[in-house]
């Protein structure tokens, strides 16, 4: 190998470790939290696209952790900021941990690719370019990861909260 490849392969190891830590960081901050609300669950830790991704999953299917995603993801939103202030506070890094609980952010993913997949067919067949409703930043990455799939190009307009995404004719 050359200089340049090892202090590549080096980089990225250290970059794994970085996330691996900040992934236990969250997990033992988020088993404390369930500790404090005497709530049930198990921690899964990971790291997806360059991010630590944190899950919080009940082997019962028990509907206490509804109480943690909240109404449209809004408490999970705030958990996850808390969470990631955590890590900071620990590493003195900005954090850009994604956190789940109970599969939320998974079905929503799924259901925002779909939104995007069709915005993208739409703005195909009719060459005119499609604006979507208001979304979090996270709704609004996954449908553009999705337009980008699909070929076009989207950007998000408007101010938070307030800000959407428009899918634009290639």
């Amino acid at each position: 190998m050359t200089e340049g490849t090892t202090s590549a392969a080096a980089e990225g190891a250290d970059t794994l470790t970085h996330l691996e830590q900040e992934g236990e960081i969250a997990a033992d901050y988020l088993e404390g939290l369930l500790d404090i609300a005497d709530l049930d669950g198990d921690i899964d830790m990971d790291v997806e696209a360059d991010r630590a991704s944190v899950s919080i999953i009940s082997e019962t299917g028990s509907r206490d952790l509804q109480k943690l995603v909240g109404r449209d993801g809004e408490v999970l939103e705030a958990l996850q900021e808390l969470t990631r202030l955590a890590v900071h506070r620990e590493t003195g890094d900005r954090s850009r941990l994604m956190l789940d609980i109970s599969g939320y952010r998974a079905k929503k993913r799924a259901e925002l690719s779909e939104i995007g997949a069709k915005a993208a067919t739409e703005v195909k067949n009719t060459g005119e370019p499609v604006k979507l409703k208001p979304m979090t930043p996270f709704e609004r990455k996954v449908v553009h990861d999705a337009v980008k799939a699909a070929g076009l190009r989207s950007e998000s307009e408007g101010e938070e909260p307030q800000r959407f995404v428009v899918v634009l004719p290639a």
